[in-house]
């Protein structure tokens, strides 16, 4: 089982909070891996990234930075900002839909329910592509993309932002939900929390 990092827990509490989302155990499609974290905009910064693999096919990508400065940010208005990006593919005609937009917005705050957080923003866009001429054998694709950010409330929660990132990457691929109380046994990277 491969883990993020192997940095300890000891310093403050972004460095505990951090450790925690190293250890943390994500359901088998997900492919987690610690990035290099922007270094110029926050003392202190984790950043993951996210493959959503089913029988080797890629369903979709994310990112997640987590951005902590203890001296709060007025922007932020607090101390410690989540950024996020995921690309998923959809249907074609979910590709199409004008709703898309929306749907997507609530598959990111239904992930968030329970999180305590302020000043969530972002985007939903959806996209088609259609291939011609020497291409057009490929079959149309769709895509949804959400970025969005917000400000965590305390920064030992950290773990459930992420889990909440995790679970919005496995809605927006179209994953099944795991039911409440089950445990997955034999995980490919992480494994289910």
């Amino acid at each position: 089982m491969s883990r993020f990092g192997a940095e300890g827990a000891a310093g403050s509490d972004f460095d505990r909070a951090a450790a925690a989302v190293r250890s943390m155990r994500f359901r088998p499609e997900l492919e987690l891996a610690e990035a290099p974290a922007p270094k110029r905009m926050a003392p202190a910064a984790l950043a993951v990234t996210a493959e959503v693999l089913l029988a080797e096919d890629e369903l979709g990508t994310g990112r997640l930075v987590v951005l902590h400065n203890p001296a709060g940010e007025e922007a932020w208005d607090g101390d410690t900002r989540l950024v996020l990006y995921v690309d998923a593919l959809v249907e074609d005609d979910l590709a199409g839909d004008p709703l898309l937009p929306e749907v997507g917005w609530s598959w990111l705050t239904e992930s968030l329910t329970g999180v305590d957080l302020v000043a969530l923003g972002g985007t939903v866009t959806r996209v088609q592509s259609q291939s011609f001429d020497a291409m057009a054998d490929r079959p149309n694709e769709g895509r949804v993309q959400l970025r969005a950010s917000w400000t965590a409330l305390s920064v030992i929660d950290l773990p459930d932002h992420v889990q909440a990132w995790a679970d919005l990457l496995a809605t927006a691929c179209g994953l099944e939900p795991i039911p409440v109380g089950i445990s997955l046994l034999n995980p490919r990277g992480h494994a289910g929390h």
